[in-house]
């Protein structure tokens, strides 16, 4: 048994979709990130960092894993299952893991904090986040026009990737003209598990639908005190 501590985040949805990938069973830990439950010791004692996602299972001893791409090959490798175990295989799938946590998860994190969170609008920082999100994007697009999933088959690298890539609209970055991109984010969108995944803890609001209205902007004023308080800023990839 898995015990998942997350939240309803990009993040924290990439460890949700991967669990019932795997059909492996958890129990769901959903922390209140404006309440700073993330910053309490028994949190801190599986998540040194305070962030979410982190897990410990169970079945191992406790072991707790914390940092979502490492959660994501530990499941990969416990399982045997959504990661090659050839070495070139393998390389590939942690190279467009590695894509993610350096580039996409960071450049659209702090799209949402200037574009959405932040009360002054900075248009310079804005407008570089938001270009070189899509200019990541353009990456994958490329990719997945010569392969239907980023590493060969689907792996956790799609997970990763797709668990952010969907929020798009909220970081204010369209992907209109991508059409490989779109092709992905739909195919994996009609997986059941990613389904089930993705509501799993269920959000205030979608950041992959919703970006106008008074849930999105009450969404938006919650990740805005998390940032001001520093426990869980979004920037850092909580949101």
């Amino acid at each position: 048994m898995i015990d998942l501590y997350t939240a309803a985040t990009p993040n924290g949805y990439k460890i949700s979709i991967a669990l019932e990938e795997l059909a492996l069973p958890y129990t769901l830990q959903t922390l209140q990130l404006s309440e700073g439950e993330q910053k309490k010791p028994a949190f801190l004692a599986i998540s040194p960092n305070g962030r979410i996602p982190a897990i410990v299972d169970r079945d191992a001893d406790d072991f707790a894993v914390f940092e979502s791409g490492a959660i994501l090959v530990y499941l990969a490798e416990k399982t045997g299952r959504l990661m090659p175990a050839d070495t070139k295989g393998r390389s590939r799938v942690m190279q467009w893991l590695m894509f993610q946590m350096g580039g996409i998860g960071p450049m659209m994190g702090q799209a949402n904090v200037f574009f959405r969170y932040f009360p002054e609008k900075i248009q310079p920082a804005i407008a570089r986040y938001q270009a070189e999100s899509r200019r990541l994007f353009e990456v994958l697009d490329t990719r997945l026009a010569a392969s239907e999933y980023l590493a060969g088959d689907y792996s956790i690298a799609d997970i990763a990737n797709w668990a952010w890539v969907r929020t798009h609209r909220w970081s204010g970055v369209e992907v209109d003209g991508l059409p490989h991109l779109q092709r992905w984010l739909d195919a994996i969108r009609a997986r059941p598990a990613v389904q089930a995944g993705i509501v799993k803890p269920p959000s205030k609001v979608s950041m992959a639908d919703a970006v106008d209205g008074e849930k999105a902007r009450q969404f938006a004023q919650e990740a805005s005190r998390i940032v001001e308080m520093g426990r869980a800023g979004p920037a850092r990839g909580n949101a």
